[in-house]
């Protein structure tokens, strides 16, 4: 019968130690979700602007439990959305609200006055207080158009 030699149970034990004493790694969590723009008419300087179909909204988020370390969201679009002239006197909001779905806290974003194809707005670090959810918001003419959200869970 081969017994295993005590330098390789040694060897083996200081692995299996060193493994021990490693720091847990790090849970990490992320969200990315796009929501469709709806076709809108809207007025910028008496001229009826139109967002066709084919612009997505979309929301990414990254952290650990409630403390979110990024945050994004913006515009994409494609086909006949691509060709539009843009979106004027656009906003970005980020919104949390607890799980009773009350919102706690507002990041509200700059109005900017230029148009833009591809509006897109990152948020600073978030500690949240509560569980619930974060969600981003884009507003046009101080109009919300779309929303998407991601829920923050245990």
């Amino acid at each position: 019968m081969n017994r295993p030699s005590p330098s390789r149970t040694l060897a083996g034990i200081a692995a299996t130690a060193a493994l021990v004493a490693l720091p847990p790694a790090e849970a990490h969590a992320g969200a990315i979700g796009s929501t469709p723009v709806a076709t809108f008419d809207y007025q910028v300087g008496g001229v009826t602007m139109k967002v066709p179909t084919g612009c997505m909204f979309t929301h990414i988020i990254r952290g650990d439990g409630k403390n979110i370390t990024y945050q994004n969201a913006g515009v994409d679009c494609g086909f006949v959305g691509a060709l539009n002239a843009g979106f004027c006197n656009w906003r970005i909001d980020f919104t949390y609200a607890d799980t009773d779905n009350k919102t706690y806290r507002t990041s509200r974003g700059k109005t900017h006055t230029e148009c833009k194809i591809n509006p897109m707005r990152d948020n600073a670090p978030q500690k949240l207080p509560r569980y619930g959810k974060a969600c981003a918001h884009l507003n046009i003419n101080g109009v919300r158009r779309v929303s998407q959200c991601h829920h923050i869970t245990k």
